[in-house]
């Protein structure tokens, strides 16, 4: 293939670029005849789930997954671990509490032949040369295995799960391709990560290449948002349950319809109809901030409504970092390092795995339940394999070793119960180091320019059940926002998805992650630009790794609007034509050399070879230059690309790549 050659506007011999802005249908939002249920798989780091919507249910009432095997018997529709169990051959054996609990059963010496993934999203999000060739290595050991296989069976688990379900509830077999599938993933992902999480679910049979508009790829605090402002007060969690349980029982209350949603010192801000909705607080410009905090990242965008039909504008691109609730598992497995030894507890990972799983499980559940009214202390079981195998490393017994933790102040251990005993201090201070993150993350998108006059904030997401960072993020932010938090944070997301993948055109404009563009050669200009780039062609001087702008980072883009470039190629007979896509963080880059700027992408076009028995005019044809339309959608939550041969009037096979060869 030879490399497409693209000049300015001001015509470069052998290649030509026009830019326009002009708004094409992805096809996505058109009405489609051939699906009539969505289903929604929320992806998870710690925890993942689906629920399901018919399309021709007048409500679109939204069913969540039913109860698996291995599920705790007093919760009901709840979402389940991101585990992943194959067997010694590398085929798939459970998910979720099954692949837990079995792994759990298993001796030593046979689990270490297992392949055990857990939190394994994250790998996405921390690896900078993601590829279809990528490996991921087993939480159990330094087994690798290709991470495309392991999403995929990940997938493929919710995919036969979910019509398992919906043909038992149906009078007739449901198909694939009677469901628009929608996959969330962080709003925070680049576009490699995005289609990498696309590739996996084709490769689990979700969609595919040739019907890519049957799987939507949906950004979790945007579907929160979709969800959260349909919302009605008596669904969300109130704010100051003394005030609100006052209010509820007062009797000189004569509105028993009313209740406290937040305690505000003006009591007519802070009373909302018990039965109206949320968005009915709303009106044309209310701006407000959602924060999704799971078990890997937290994912912070604000968003505008702009009509009375609720569409929604994008007003800051997405912000945050991997600061999720498995932060406080570091916390604590950090503190296990400086009890008993970070040899030791490297040690118990890669020998006792299974012992390390059931340790993780235990601090879990105390995790969760943790709270910032709490008196006791939260106790943490520690499974006999931990107890044995230190005693064998280390030749005392772990009471002893917890006696002599010279900062051990609020930690004391149990033996006769096994039990590792925190005080809530000691909870507090394992929380404290994220939820400062998460409160800076809040704070630098509230302190940006385009972010002004925010009402509301929104805290959805599996950590958001956390009691104690709910009262971190009120202390913080009550003074200046309302907070809002629906009463199942953690299914949000999922239930904002299907609402996605039901109406696509929701979120009407978006802002660009980062600027895009591509190199190109613009006529030299002395004493503006440096010699170094001179490049000399036929007599006249160009000013080599131009960067191109397609869009600047934070740009406002709205859905499916597309930047138009018009390519010629190089030769007549070329056949495919690459142009390499660039990004940066900065909105003034000047040149694809900086040292902030990266190869993020290739444009992919597959040209037909111009037979010479057609109609076209010779003359014509010797005296106008091919030239390929190309359009990069990117008001989409994917960056998505059509091409067009103007000579012909043929559709081009055009294809954008994020993924490194």
């Amino acid at each position: 293939m030879k490399e497409l050659n693209i000049g300015a506007s001001n015509g470069l011999e052998g290649a030509i670029t026009r830019t326009s802005l002009s708004s094409v249908d992805s096809g996505t939002s058109s009405p489609n005849s051939s699906h009539f249920i969505v289903v929604a798989i929320d992806f998870g780091t710690t925890f993942s789930g689906y629920s399901f919507a018919f399309t021709r249910d007048v409500d679109n009432a939204i069913h969540m997954m039913r109860k698996v095997d291995g599920c705790d018997p007093d919760v009901s529709n709840q979402k389940i671990p991101t585990i992943l169990l194959l067997n010694t051959d590398g085929a798939f054996h459970s998910f979720g509490f099954a692949a837990r609990d079995h792994y759990s059963s298993l001796e030593p010496k046979d689990s270490k032949k297992w392949f055990y993934f857990e939190k394994f999203k994250m790998d996405l999000h921390y690896n900078q040369s993601l590829s279809l060739d990528t490996k991921i290595k087993a939480t159990n050991g330094n087994k690798c295995m290709s991470a495309l296989t392991v999403f995929a069976h990940a997938l493929r688990y919710f995919k036969l799960l979910a019509l398992q379900e919906l043909s038992d509830q149906s009078a007739i077999n449901i198909l694939n391709e009677d469901i628009r599938w929608v996959i969330t993933v962080p709003a925070l992902w680049k576009p490699s990560a995005k289609q990498f999480m696309r590739a996996a679910a084709y490769e689990a049979g979700i969609g595919s290449a040739d019907n890519s508009c049957q799987l939507l790829i949906a950004l979790e605090p945007e579907a929160a948002s979709i969800y959260c402002r349909r919302l009605k007060f008596n669904q969300l969690i109130p704010m100051c349950p003394p005030q609100r349980h006052a209010l509820l029982h007062d009797k000189n209350n004569t509105n028993d319809d009313n209740i406290a949603v937040e305690c505000q010192t003006d009591s007519a801000d802070a009373i909302k109809s018990y039965n109206s909705c949320v968005e009915t607080a709303f009106t044309k410009g209310t701006k407000y901030i959602v924060v999704d905090v799971g078990g890997g990242t937290v994912d912070i965008t604000c968003h505008q409504i702009q009509n009375k039909e609720g569409s929604l504008k994008e007003l800051h691109k997405s912000m945050g970092g991997p600061n999720g609730s498995i932060g406080v598992d570091l916390n604590f497995e950090k503190m296990l390092s400086e009890i008993f030894g970070t040899d030791f507890v490297t040690q118990f990972k890669c020998k006792r795995p299974a012992g390390y799983v059931d340790l993780m499980a235990a601090f879990e559940a105390r995790k969760r339940s943790a709270s910032p009214l709490q008196t006791t202390t939260s106790n943490i079981s520690l499974p006999f394999s931990f107890i044995n195998f230190f005693k064998k490393v280390k030749g005392i017994t772990v009471e002893n070793a917890v006696k002599k933790y010279t900062d051990r102040k609020g930690i004391t251990y149990c033996s006769k119960l096994g039990m590792l005993r925190l005080e809530p201090v000691v909870m507090q201070q394992l929380f404290a180091p994220v939820t400062k993150q998460i409160i800076s993350h809040i704070w630098d998108i509230l302190n940006s320019r385009s972010v002004k006059d925010v009402t509301y904030l929104f805290l959805v997401g599996g950590f958001a059940e956390s009691p104690i960072l709910q009262s971190h993020i009120r202390n913080a932010f009550s003074s200046r926002l309302k907070l809002i938090i629906p009463q199942s944070p953690n299914l949000a997301i999922l239930r904002g998805a299907v609402m996605y993948g039901l109406d696509p055109t929701v979120i009407s404009c978006r802002r660009a992650k980062l600027t895009y563009g591509v190199g190109v050669l613009n006529r030299f200009i002395r004493n503006k630009h440096p010699l170094h780039k001179l490049a000399i062609k036929d007599s006249i001087e160009w000013c080599a790794d131009v960067f191109d702008r397609f869009v600047v980072c934070d740009q406002s883009i709205g859905l499916y609007e597309s930047i138009t470039r018009s390519y010629t190629p190089v030769n007549e007979g070329q056949t495919c034509s690459i142009i390499h896509i660039y990004c940066s963080e900065r909105d003034d880059v000047e040149y694809i050399t900086d040292t902030d700027v990266h190869r993020c992408g290739t444009l992919y076009l597959d040209l037909d070879l111009i037979p010479e028995s057609n109609h076209i005019n010779p003359a014509l044809k010797a005296m106008v230059k091919r030239e390929i339309q190309t359009q990069m959608i990117f008001g989409d939550t994917e960056i998505k690309v059509c091409a067009l041969d103007v000579l012909t009037g043929k559709c081009v096979k055009a294809e954008v790549d994020f993924l490194s060869n």
